[in-house]
């Protein structure tokens, strides 16, 4: 396929698509196609569109690609969604959301043990908007429920994968938070230290 065809093609998808297209997905769409061909497609389309002065761009975000209006025509945009679509989440949920995205994968107990408080109810909360997801059961006791977090929770922070986390303050919470998890980890160490030294 000619490249200038493939990539208005791509263009043409992306601009249609609602959420990022995976690699996978595209070849599966683009089957007469090499991955390299496509990948060289869209690096293409990114320079034009970054060389061009275009109001959108195209973004890499959970593990594919989108377009994205660029942040300074953020104010036109809000104007246009006037009641804007957002998950609403309570700072219990914020918290609880940072300690899966931080020290995944975890389980029930891990979150609780950090916070303090039960959150079972708001670990469903975020299963239910599919922040979150199901990573498996944990090798131990019970075999407890593992969670980590989903494709949608790095296109609703616009990340393209979990290396690109950004600071803690950047989820709305306090910097206690960071503190408190630092303090529950070394307590744990200290537990486990003196646990392993009452055994031998």
């Amino acid at each position: 396929m000619d490249a200038k065809r493939l990539q208005k093609i791509i263009e043409c998808l992306l601009f249609v698509s609602s959420n990022p297209l995976s690699l996978d997905k595209l070849s599966q769409i683009l089957e007469e196609v090499s991955r390299d061909e496509i990948v060289k497609a869209i690096e293409n389309l990114k320079t034009d569109y970054n060389t061009s002065g275009r109001p959108v761009f195209i973004q890499n975000v959970a593990g594919g690609w989108r377009m994205a209006s660029r942040p300074e025509y953020g104010e036109w945009v809000r104007r246009l969604f006037v009641r804007e679509i957002t998950i609403k989440l309570s700072k219990a949920a914020m918290e609880s959301l940072a300690i899966v995205a931080y020290k995944q994968p975890v389980t029930t107990q891990d979150v609780e043990n950090i916070r303090g408080v039960s959150a079972g109810a708001v670990l469903r909360g975020l299963l239910e908007k599919k922040l979150i997801k199901i990573a498996g059961r944990k090798e131990s006791l019970g075999r407890p429920i593992l969670y980590r977090t989903s494709d949608k929770f790095l296109e609703y922070f616009g990340l393209d994968s979990i290396s690109d986390l950004p600071p803690l303050e950047e989820f709305g919470i306090k910097d206690e938070l960071q503190e408190l998890i630092d303090e529950r980890s070394k307590k744990k160490n200290r537990q486990s230290r003196q646990e392993d030294q009452q055994a031998s």
